[in-house]
């Protein structure tokens, strides 16, 4: 205070001495108005509160709101990143092919323009000069001869001057093509590896939001759960109620869960555990075996009374039917007859191994009793198959004749609930992707919404 002051008595000093004014009254702030809340036409309230009171109502209406737009913008951007990494991998073919077609160029040329070549070309022009002067009756023969032997050693001279032009030009032009080869390969490998990226965010932003979907749907039965942030495990749930019948589960999933989790589709003696009196069959069972009563009421519900949105939710679901389906197919998950005069001296898991190397051969069980692309085994294909499972096929007793051949899988079903239990029994978000691979790259839609569909699924037939 005291060196404030000396600096205020300096600065007064060195100005002329006039009488201090005193300051004007600062004006006083007017009230702040009073704001009535205004009434929405349909006799509701209008919070005046402004932006923040209204994301405010938005949350509280759509709680997962925060989580979806996450999720549309990673998978967004997972989207651009893909057609960004495939269009790298086109510039990066086309590079390839240039190069491949300009060694292929430079190859023939060389091979042209090779000293030993040519020497060789013209010997043969000289014997076969030889054998006409020495056949050749009169001199108009003898001249033909020797004028057809000038016109061959014009054109391999020709024909070599040419191939050292193209080989000098392409050994000019192979620097730059392999730059553009290395070049485009380090971007497709960027592109590649943000696309890989920006895909793995978007799974993580869907999983988020059928976490959150979940918790929205069947967080009230189980509030455990939902205080903790996290679903339990539908298997983990699933065996406690097989192991305890006589207790209820909290999670109105967990009954249906426990048929689909359990090892309810394992074959006999396998130490596996029976299903207590709870369990029921969940609706993804009879649904994977091609109940289209239920395929419709999951569409229906999905849909919310929306007719167009209910066909839609059909197509999807089929489409996820047969995308699980078919992976349950390459997975060899199939049930085989056991009073079949082929199959039925063989176990289930050598039938399966055989079928996995008929598939590896190229005839593949297209799911419905017959061989895919009608590519059907013969018996040396079959033998082979045979073999690869590590069986003996001295050991076959009956082998199918040609006429029986194309009737192999005419009795054999897919096990696509099994293969779904043993391989995501949880039916997680993660768990399924992981499950379909590449096939589940046409279900985005259904992958959105799978807060919504598991639940469902999972719920009783």
């Amino acid at each position: 205070m005291r060196l404030t002051h000396r600096i205020i008595g300096r600065v007064g000093g060195r100005r002329a001495a006039t009488p201090p004014q005193a300051s004007p009254p600062l004006p006083a702030e007017p009230a702040p108005p009073v704001v009535e809340p205004a009434v929405a036409p349909g006799g509701g309230v209008v919070s005046p509160a402004g932006p923040g009171a209204a994301t405010t109502a938005a949350l509280a209406a759509d709680p997962c709101g925060p989580s979806r737009q996450a999720m549309e913008d990673a998978c967004s951007l997972a989207d651009r990143m893909n057609a960004l990494a495939l269009a790298a991998q086109e510039r990066l073919r086309d590079a390839r092919r240039l190069y491949e077609e300009h060694a292929g160029r430079r190859d023939r040329a060389a091979a042209t323009a090779d000293p030993r070549a040519v020497r060789a070309a013209k010997d043969d022009a000289q014997a076969a000069f030889r054998r006409t002067r020495m056949a050749a009756q009169d001199r108009a023969a003898l001249e033909a001869a020797a004028g057809e032997w000038l016109r061959e050693i014009d054109r391999i001279n020709a024909r070599t001057r040419e191939a050292i032009r193209i080989l000098a030009r392409e050994d000019a032009a192979e620097v730059s093509l392999l730059q553009a080869v290395d070049r485009l390969g380090v971007e497709a490998d960027g592109a590649r590896i943000a696309a890989e990226s920006a895909a793995e965010a978007c799974r993580n932003a869907r999983i988020n939001l059928a976490t959150c979907e979940e918790h929205e749907r069947v967080g009230v039965a189980r509030p455990a759960a939902a205080a903790a942030g996290t679903l339990a495990p539908a298997s983990v749930v699933a065996r406690a109620t097989f192991a305890e019948p006589s207790i209820p589960a909290a999670d109105p999933v967990a009954p249906a869960a426990a048929a689909m989790g359990s090892e309810e589709y394992d074959e006999p003696g396998d130490g596996g555990v029976e299903p207590g009196e709870g369990a029921v069959e969940p609706a993804i069972v009879p649904l994977l075996g091609g109940d289209r009563t239920v395929l419709r009421r999951l569409a229906a519900t999905l849909a919310a009374g929306d007719p167009a949105a209910e066909q839609q939710w059909e197509i999807h679901l089929a489409s996820f039917v047969e995308a699980v389906r078919g992976r349950a197919i390459d997975g060899a998950a199939l049930s085989f007859p056991e009073d079949h005069p082929f199959w039925g001296p063989h176990t289930q898991q050598q039938c399966r191994e055989i079928s996995a190397a008929l598939a590896a051969l190229g005839y593949r069980f297209d799911g419905t009793g017959g061989f895919a692309d009608g590519r059907i085994p013969g018996q040396r294909e079959l033998s082979l198959a045979i073999g690869y499972a590590g069986l003996d096929p001295m050991r076959v007793r009956i082998w199918p004749n040609e006429a029986e051949l194309p009737l192999l899988y005419a009795d054999v079903h897919v096990e696509a609930a099994r293969f779904v239990a043993e391989a995501a029994g949880d039916l997680t978000l993660g768990e399924m992707i992981d499950m379909l691979g590449r096939r589940a790259e046409d279900l985005s839609e259904l992958w959105n919404a799978w807060g919504r569909v598991r639940p469902l699924l999972l719920g009783p037939a």
